[in-house]
C-alpha cells in the first residue's frame, strides 16, 4: 500500500505575527507563522473596506520555534530571522518580483529537533539590527553579530556563547540602548540551590555584547518575582526611556539598569476568584511621533493600555488602564495605518481599527497610587464592557483546534459535506465545510421572463467598468444601464423584439448584436449597419474584432473588422453537419487578429481552423472526444515571471470543451501550428457544462456552469478548477462596476443575480453554527439528518448560574464590589445594558470557576437549517466525553443514544473522579429531541462507546465491557480487563473488536458468542499515544499519535485466516502471549510524520465518482487527505519526483525533508504531495532538469500528473 499525502486546507493557527516593511519602506506587511507554515499577508483597501490579501504561503517542512524581523539602519526593507527544529538560525529575504523567500543564511548551531538545551526556543533582535540572541529553554544562548560586506551585502559572524548552567529561560528581549553596545534582557530561573532546600529563584539578567572585544558578558542581574513570565522592550533614545517592562503575576514593573523599580498592579475583573492571578500573555507597542504606549493582554482576554511618564533621565510613573476586551491572542501587532491584528489562540483571527487610544475615563491603576497591604498590594477592579476603542473590520477564519470530524452527505448534494467541531469555550463552533469557493451575493432582481442569455458591455474598450447588462429572452432583448440604479434603455439601437445570440463590443467603441436573422452593427455615432441571413443563425463566436457565425445546415461565415471600423465578410466554409458550438481565441497583444477558431461538431470531434489570411478556414488539427460537445472556450494565459499567482507561467492558449456527458476537456493549443496536446479531463456533474469567461485578479478565467458552478483560474502557479458554493446557474458573464470590481452577473430561472467570488485559493467554504462549550464528540443520526454534539467545559459555571450572575450584576452598578482583599468601586459601569447585555460570551469568555467544576450539554442540531432542536444541560458536575448511537436487540425503542459521562473529574494533583455514568436517551419528534431512559453508574471514565451486534461496547478505563439494555439500567454481559492503560477508541466489524489504548496503540479482539467471551489475539509492538483511529478494512487500522504521526497497522494475512478458520476458538484461548501482550503482533505498513497532532480520521470520497481517501483534521486546524496510489507506474513516478525535489528544492529553514517526515519513525510507503506540488514554483531551468531525470519530455507532463492526482482527491 502506497499513499499520497496532500494538505487540503493549511493550518489556520497562528503562533507568531510581526509587522514590518518586507517589500519596501512604503508598504507594510504582516508575517505569520505557525508550527510549519510561513505566510506573508498585506492589507488592501477594497470597495468593501480593508481586507487581507495573501502574498505568499510556504511550507517550511519543519517546526518554527521562534520568529522575528531584522531591521538594519539605512536599509529599505526588513529581513526575516527564524529558528526551527533544524538546529539552524535562518535569515530570509522576501523577493516581491518573483514572490519567493530567498535564504540568505542557514547557520547551524546544534542538533535537529526541539530539545530543551538546543537554542531556538527564544529569539531576540537588537532594535538597531546589529545582533541576535538565540536561546534554549535551559543553559545555552548564542549571540550572532550582523554587519555588511562592502556596505550592502549582509554578513553573519560566528556565534558568541552566553551560556549559564543551572538556569531555565522564560523569555529574552533586546534592550533599546541606541548605538551603545547591544544589550539583551532574559528571565532566568536559577535552580542551582534548589536541591539544598533554598528553592529556585527567578532573575532578570542583562547580557552585554561588547562589539570592540567581540565578547558577551553578564552585565547586571537582579532577583524578580517568581511569577514573572514575559518581557516587553521599551523604546530608547529619542523614542522613549529604554529598559524593559517585566510582566509578572498581577503586576507590571518597569526595570532598567541604575533605575528604581516602578510597579503598578494589573486591574482584575470583579468576578475573578481570589486564587486566580492575572498574567500577561501577549503585548505590542504602539509608537507614534508624539506618544508611546503598550497594549498588554491578560490570559482572560482583557486589553490594557500601559503608559510611562518620564523625563530626560528617569521614569516617574507607570499607568495601566483598561482598554477593551478581545478573545485571548497568541500574538498581536499594530500597523502604521492604525489597525490592530489579533491572532487568536482559538477561533477566528481579527483585524481591528483603532478608533481611540483610551482617553475616555476608565479604570486605571498607577504606580503613584499604589497602596501596599499586609497581603500584598491593593487590587484594582473593573467590569468588562463592549468595544469602545476598537472596531472589528475583517477576520481570518480559523478551525483551530479541530476536535472531531464527520463526513456525510446530509444535504443530498453531489459531494459530501465535512462537519467539523472546532474551537474552545464560548468560541466553539460546528463548521460545515463544502468543497468550493465562497460566494458573496450582491444583488438579486426578478426578470419578466426566463432568460436565454446574459452579457455585459462597456462603452469603450478602455473603460474600467461595464456600462450595460444585456439580457436575452425567447422573443425579446432587454438592455439595462449600470449606474447608481439599474434602468432599462429603449433607444440603444438594439433590436428589442428578437432574441440575441451574442452581444459584444466591436473594435474600440462600437456594438454588435447577433440575432437569428442577422448581425446588427451599431457604430459610435449611432449609425447602424445590418447583415441579414436567409438561413437561421444557430451559433456565434466573437472576440471583439472577429465574428464567426454558424448557419443552419453547417455553413460557417467569418467576419472581420477592417481599418475603417466596418464589419466585412471574409470567408465561408461548409461543414458536413450542424455546428454544436464554436469559439474564437482572444486577439494576442500587439496583433490585429486571432489565428484560431475552434468548432465542435455533433460527430464527437473538435476542429481547429486557421483564420490567417493566407490559409483562412484551413483545418489545422482535429480532436476526438467521448461525447458531443456542448460548449467551447479558448482561454489565453499570459506569460509571468512572478507575482501573486505563481512564479513562472509560460504563455499559451487552452481549449476548454464542455461535453454533454458532464465532462470538461482541457487541452493546449500550439500558438504556431494550432496542434492540440496535453489533454486533461474532469467530470464536473450530471449536466453538460456551459463555458463562460470571468475576470480573476485582472486575468481571464474559466467559469463552467454544470450541476453547480465551477471556476478555473491560476493560483500559486497551478491551474485550479474549484466549485462555487452557489445554486445552479444557466448563463453568466463577467461584471465590473465601482462597487464590484470583479464580479459575475448570471441568470437562473427568472432571476438576475450579481455576485463576487471570495477567498481565492481556498479549498473549502465554511458555514458556522456556534456552540456553548468546548465540543468533544460528534455523531450523526443514521436514519435522519440530525447531528448530535456533546460539549463540556472545565472551570466554568452552568447556564443558570451565569444567568443569575448577570442579574446580580445589575445590583452592583454604582455600588461596592466585594473584592478578595479590599472593596473597590467599579468605575467604568456606565449603564445596565453595558454590564449585563452587550458583551457577548464569545468576546468576554465565561466567568472563571473552580478547576474541579464542570459544565456539559448534549445538543441536537439540524444542519440544513443551522438550528438547535434540543439542548440538554447535564447536572451534578457531570462532563460528557463519549457518545454513540446504538440499536439494541430490544426493538421497543429503536435507535438510542448512549453518552458516557464522568462526575467530579480532577487532573491535579492526581487524576481522579467521583463516578462515571452511561446515559441512555431515546429520540423523539423524528430525531429532533432526546428523552432520558436511564443512566448506569460505572467505576471508571467511559471514553469509548460503540454499537456491537445489538449490544453496547464500552471502554471504561482499562476494561472493555459489553452491555445489554435493561429496564432501569444497562446489564453487563461480558468484559475483558487485560488492556494496559485506558481505552480511548472502539471499532467493530462482524465479530472483531478493534480497541485503541491511550498509550499502547491498537489491540485486536474477537468475540466468541458461544462462550460469551472477548479474546485479545493481536496487538502492536510499538507504544503509541493514540489520538485518533479509524478502521480501514477487516485487517487494517489507521491511527495517529500525539507526536504528529499517522500510521497504518495490519494483521498478517496468514494470522487473520488462522483466527477466522479456528472453529472452537481454542487456539486464541490458550495461545501464549508475547512481549507482555497478545500472542500475535501486527505489522506497520504505513508511517508518516504530519507535523501536527491529528485528532480525527474519516474514510470517504470528496468528489463525484471518486475513490475513497483518508481525511484527517489536526489540532492546529489543518485538513489533509491520504489517497491510495493503485498503479506501480504512479508509485515510481512520484517517488522519484519526491526524491529529486528534496535535492533541488530543500526546505527554507534548513531542515532535511526526509528526516522531518521520519521525525519519530522512518517514513514508510507515503509520498509527500505537499513537496511535490512545489514543483510549479521552481524556475524553468530546474523544472526542465527534473523532467529530464524523470524521463518526461516537458515539465507540463509533470504538472498534469500532479493535477490529476489532486483531482482524484478534491
Amino acid at each position: 500500500m502506497y499513499l499520497y499525502n496532500l494538505t487540503l486546507k493549511p493550518s489556520t493557527a497562528i503562533s507568531f505575527a510581526i509587522s514590518g516593511n518586507f517589500i519596501n519602506t512604503n508598504t507594510e506587511q504582516i508575517l505569520l507563522a505557525n508550527n510549519k507554515l510561513l505566510q506573508l499577508i498585506q492589507l488592501d483597501d477594497t470597495a468593501n473596506g480593508s481586507k487581507f490579501q495573501t502574498l505568499i504561503s510556504v511550507d517550511v517542512f519543519g517546526t518554527i520555534r521562534s520568529l522575528s524581523k531584522l531591521s538594519l539602519h539605512g536599509n529599505d526593507k526588513d529581513y526575516i530571522v527564524l529558528s526551527s527544529d533544524s538546529g539552524c538560525i535562518s535569515v530570509l529575504e522576501y523577493d516581491s518580483k518573483k514572490n519567493v523567500f530567498h535564504v540568505l543564511f542557514n547557520e547551524t548551531f546544534g542538533k535537529s529537533g526541539c530539545r530543551r538545551m538546543i537554542p531556538g526556543q527564544f529569539l531576540a533582535v537588537d532594535p538597531k539590527g546589529r545582533a541576535v540572541m538565540i536561546g534554549a529553554c535551559e543553559k545555552q544562548k548564542f549571540v550572532y553579530v550582523f554587519d555588511r560586506r562592502n556596505g550592502k551585502e549582509l554578513k553573519i559572524n560566528s556565534p558568541l556563547e552566553a551560556h549559564k548552567s543551572h538556569t531555565f529561560v522564560y523569555d529574552i528581549k533586546g534592550v533599546d540602548v541606541g548605538w551603545e553596545n547591544p544589550i539583551f534582557a532574559a528571565i532566568e530561573l536559577d535552580y542551582s540551590e534548589a536541591d539544598v532546600g533554598n528553592g529556585a529563584q527567578k532573575f532578570l539578567t542583562f547580557y552585554e555584547l561588547d562589539l570592540s572585544l567581540n565578547h558577551v558578558s553578564r552585565k547586571w542581574s537582579e532577583p524578580i518575582d517568581n511569577g514573572t513570565n514575559m518581557l516587553v522592550t521599551v523604546p530608547g533614545g529619542v523614542d522613549g526611556p529604554g529598559g524593559v517592562l517585566v510582566c509578572a503575576e498581577n503586576y507590571v514593573i518597569f526595570k532598567n539598569t541604575g533605575h528604581l523599580d516602578i510597579r503598578a498592579v494589573i486591574p482584575r475583573r470583579s468576578d475573578l476568584p481570589a486564587e486566580h492571578g492575572v498574567l500577561i500573555v501577549s503585548a505590542t507597542t504602539y509608537r507614534k511621533k508624539y506618544f508611546l504606549l503598550f497594549l498588554l493582554q491578560s490570559e482572560y482576554g482583557d486589553l490594557f493600555m500601559c503608559t510611562l511618564v518620564y523625563g530626560k533621565e528617569n521614569v516617574t510613573e507607570l499607568k495601566i488602564k483598561y482598554f477593551d476586551t478581545l478573545p485571548v491572542t497568541s500574538a498581536m501587532c499594530i500597523l502604521k495605518a492604525n489597525f490592530l491584528f489579533a491572532a487568536s489562540e482559538f477561533g477566528n483571527h481579527g483585524l481591528y481599527e483603532i478608533r481611540a487610544i483610551g482617553y475616555a475615563a476608565d479604570v486605571e491603576s498607577s504606580s503613584a497610587t499604589l497602596i501596599e497591604m499586609e497581603e500584598g498590594f491593593q487590587p484594582v477592579f473593573f467590569q468588562p464592557r463592549r468595544l469602545q476603542n476598537l472596531a472589528r473590520i475583517d477576520q481570518v477564519e480559523s478551525l483551530m483546534p479541530v476536535m472531531d470530524m464527520k463526513v456525510a452527505n446530509l444535504f443530498k448534494e453531489e459531494t459530501p459535506q465535512i462537519f467539523v467541531l472546532c474551537g474552545r469555550g464560548p468560541r466553539s463552533s460546528l463548521r460545515i465545510l463544502r468543497p468550493g469557493l465562497a460566494v458573496s451575493e450582491r444583488a438579486v432582481s426578478q426578470l419578466p421572463g426566463i432568460p436565454s442569455g446574459v452579457w455585459t458591455l462597456k462603452k469603450n474598450r478602455k473603460d474600467k467598468f461595464d456600462a450595460y447588462i444585456v439580457v436575452s429572452f425567447a422573443n425579446a432583448t432587454l438592455l439595462l444601464s449600470i449606474g447608481e440604479t439599474v434602468e432599462e434603455i429603449s433607444d440603444s439601437g438594439f433590436l428589442d423584439t428578437v432574441p440575441s445570440l451574442c452581444v459584444s463590443l466591436l473594435g474600440e467603441d462600437s456594438l454588435a448584436q447577433i440575432h437569428p436573422n442577422g448581425i446588427r452593427h451599431i457604430r459610435e455615432d449611432r449609425r447602424i449597419n445590418e447583415w441579414n441571413s436567409k438561413r437561421t443563425i444557430e451559433k456565434v463566436a466573437s472576440n471583439g474584432y472577429q465574428v464567426v457565425i454558424a448557419l443552419a445546415g453547417g455553413e460557417l461565415v467569418y467576419f472581420e473588422m477592417d481599418m475603417t471600423g466596418l464589419l466585412i465578410e471574409v470567408e465561408r466554409h461548409g461543414m458536413l453537419g450542424n455546428v454544436a458550438c464554436l469559439d474564437i481565441a482572444p486577439v494576442p497583444e500587439g496583433r490585429q487578429r486571432s489565428c484560431f477558431l475552434a468548432v465542435g461538431s455533433h460527430d464527437n470531434t473538435i476542429r481547429i481552423f486557421s483564420l490567417d489570411p493566407d490559409d483562412c478556414m484551413k483545418i489545422l488539427s482535429v480532436q476526438s472526444v467521448s461525447s458531443p460537445p456542448e460548449s467551447l472556450l479558448l482561454l489565453d494565459v499570459h506569460a509571468s515571471v512572478g507575482g501573486e499567482d505563481g512564479v513562472y507561467l509560460p504563455a499559451g492558449v487552452f481549449l476548454n470543451v464542455g461535453l454533454q456527458s458532464g465532462v470538461l476537456y482541457r487541452t493546449v493549443v500550439d500558438m504556431v501550428t494550432g496542434q492540440l496536446s496535453d489533454t486533461r479531463s474532469r467530470l464536473l456533474g450530471l449536466r453538460a457544462p456551459k463555458l463562460f469567461c470571468a475576470l480573476v485578479r485582472g486575468r481571464r478565467a474559466l467559469l463552467c456552469l454544470s450541476s453547480k458552478p465551477w471556476l478555473g483560474y491560476i493560483h500559486g502557479g497551478n491551474f485550479l478548477l474549484t466549485p462555487l458554493s452557489y445554486e445552479t446557474l444557466e448563463f453568466a458573464a463577467s461584471f465590473s462596476s465601482g462597487q464590484c470590481a470583479e464580479g459575475v452577473v448570471a441568470v437562473t430561472g427568472d432571476a438576475l443575480r450579481i455576485f463576487t467570488i471570495e477567498q481565492l485559493g481556498e479549498t473549502f467554504n465554511e458555514t458556522m453554527i456556534p456552540l456553548r462549550y468546548t465540543p468533544r464528540k460528534l455523531v450523526h443520526h443514521p436514519n435522519g439528518k440530525q447531528l448530535i454534539v456533546i460539549e463540556s467545559e472545565q472551570g466554568a459555571f452552568s447556564a443558570e448560574e451565569r444567568k443569575a450572575a448577570r442579574k446580580d450584576c445589575l445590583k452592583a452598578v454604582g455600588m461596592e464590589v466585594n473584592g478578595n482583599h479590599n472593596a473597590q468601586k467599579v468605575e467604568n459601569s456606565n449603564d445596565d445594558e453595558e454590564i449585563c447585555g452587550s458583551l457577548s460570551d464569545e468576546q468576554y469568555g465565561y466567568p472563571k470557576a473552580e478547576s474541579q467544576n464542570w459544565v456539559s450539554c448534549i445538543r441536537v442540531i439540524e444542519p440544513r437549517t443551522e438550528t438547535t432542536t434540543c439542548l440538554l444541560e447535564l447536572q451534578d458536575n457531570e462532563a460528557a466525553f463519549s457518545v454513540c448511537t446504538v440499536n439494541f436487540n430490544n426493538k421497543e425503542y429503536g435507535m438510542l443514544l448512549a453518552v458516557g459521562t464522568v462526575k467530579g473529574l480532577k487532573f491535579w494533583p492526581k487524576r481522579s473522579h467521583a463516578a462515571g455514568f452511561i446515559h441512555i436517551y431515546r429520540f423523539i419528534d423524528d430525531g429532533k429531541g432526546l428523552q432520558l431512559l436511564h443512566k448506569t453508574q460505572v467505576e471508571g471514565t467511559p471514553l469509548a462507546l460503540c454499537q456491537f451486534q445489538g449490544h453496547l461496547l464500552a471502554g471504561i478505563g482499562p476494561v472493555l465491557r459489553l452491555y445489554d439494555l435493561g429496564k432501569r439500567k444497562l446489564l453487563r454481559k461480558c468484559e475483558n480487563k487485560l488492556f494496559p492503560h485506558t481505552i480511548v477508541s472502539v471499532h467493530t466489524c462482524r465479530d472483531r473488536i478493534y480497541v485503541g489504548d491511550i498509550q499502547e496503540s491498537f489491540h485486536f479482539c474477537k468475540y466468541r458468542r458461544d462462550e460469551n467471551q472477548i479474546y485479545n489475539f493481536a496487538d502492536d509492538s510499538l507504544p503509541r499515544w493514540l489520538t485518533a483511529s479509524y478502521r480501514i478494512d477487516f485487517d487494517t487500522m489507521a491511527g495517529a499519535d500525539k507526536f504528529g504521526n499517522i500510521y497504518f497497522t495490519r494483521i498478517p494475512q496468514h494470522i487473520s485466516d488462522r483466527i477466522e478458520e479456528d472453529p472452537t476458538g481454542g487456539k486464541i484461548k490458550w495461545e501464549e502471549g508475547k512481549l507482555n501482550g497478545a500472542p500475535n503482533k501486527v505489522e506497520e505498513i504505513v508511517q508518516f510524520h504530519v507535523g501536527d497532532t491529528i485528532t480525527c480520521l474519516e474514510k470517504t470520497s470528496l468528489i463525484l465518482g471518486g475513490h475513497d481517501c483518508i481525511v484527517y483534521g489536526t489540532v492546529m486546524g489543518c485538513i489533509g487527505a491520504l489517497q491510495a496510489l493503485t498503479f506501480r507506474e504512479d508509485i515510481e513516478f512520484f517517488s522519484r519526483l519526491e526524491m529529486n525535489m528534496r535535492q533541488e528544492h530543500p526546505p527554507l529553514c534548513g531542515r532535511d525533508h526526509l528526516a522531518y517526515r521520519s521525525a519519530y519513525f522512518p517514513v514508510k510507503n507515503v509520498i509527500d504531495g505537499d513537496l511535490c506540488e512545489q514543483f510549479s514554483t521552481l524556475s524553468p531551468v530546474v523544472q526542465k532538469k527534473i523532467a529530464d531525470v524523470l524521463d518526461r519530455r516537458t515539465p507540463q507532463e509533470i504538472l498534469k500528473k500532479l493535477e490529476d492526482v489532486r483531482n482524484k482527491i478534491i
